[in-house]
C-alpha cells in the first residue's frame, strides 16, 4: 500500500425541524489523527431529515475534492461517518431507497464514490459520537429559521 496514503474522516449530519421542515446540513473533516481541516455548515430551505442527511455526505465529499483535488483523492482513504443508519444502509447496499426524492442525492454519493473516492467507507455511528457535526446542522437550521423571521419567506 503507498505509504503516503492518507486518511480522512467526515462526519456528517443533516436534520429538519417538523419533517419537512426547515433543514440544515453540516459536516466536520479531519484527518485521521482527529485534527479539524474543515467544517461546513448549510441551508437546505426546505426538506426532509434525510434528504438533509445525504445532502451532509455530498457537502463533505465535495468539500474533501477542493482540499486534495482529484487524483490525489484517487490514493487517499475517505470515511463518512454518519449516525443516519437508514443512509448509511442505502449506501452501503443494505436497504432499498423507497422515498423517491432520496433517488438524485444517492446517485451524486455514488457517481462521486465512483469517480472521484473509490476507497470510500460509509459509518454509522451513534448520535453522542456526532456531535459537532449535529451543531453545524442545528446553525444552518437557525439561520434559516431567522431568515424566514425577518424577511416572512423561505429560500
Amino acid at each position: 500500500m503507498n505509504q503516503e496514503l492518507r486518511k480522512i474522516i467526515i462526519y456528517t449530519d443533516g436534520g429538519s425541524r417538523n419533517n419537512p421542515g426547515i433543514a440544515g446540513a453540516g459536516a466536520v473533516i479531519a484527518d485521521e489523527k482527529g485534527n479539524v481541516l474543515k467544517e461546513i455548515s448549510e441551508f437546505l430551505g426546505v426538506r426532509t431529515n434525510n434528504w438533509a442527511e445525504y445532502q451532509a455526505i455530498i457537502l463533505g465529499l465535495q468539500a474533501v475534492k477542493k482540499i486534495f483535488g482529484k487524483e490525489k483523492l484517487k490514493e487517499m482513504e475517505v470515511e463518512v461517518k454518519t449516525d443516519s443508519e437508514l443512509v448509511a444502509r442505502q449506501l452501503s447496499g443494505k436497504y432499498q431507497i423507497k422515498e423517491e426524492s432520496l433517488f438524485p442525492q444517492f446517485i451524486k454519493v455514488w457517481n462521486m464514490r465512483v469517480s472521484d473516492i473509490p476507497n470510500l467507507t460509509l459509518t454509522h455511528i451513534p448520535r453522542e459520537k456526532n456531535k459537532k457535526a449535529d451543531e453545524l446542522a442545528n446553525k444552518a437550521m437557525d439561520k434559516g429559521e431567522n431568515k424566514q423571521k425577518t424577511t416572512g419567506t423561505l429560500l
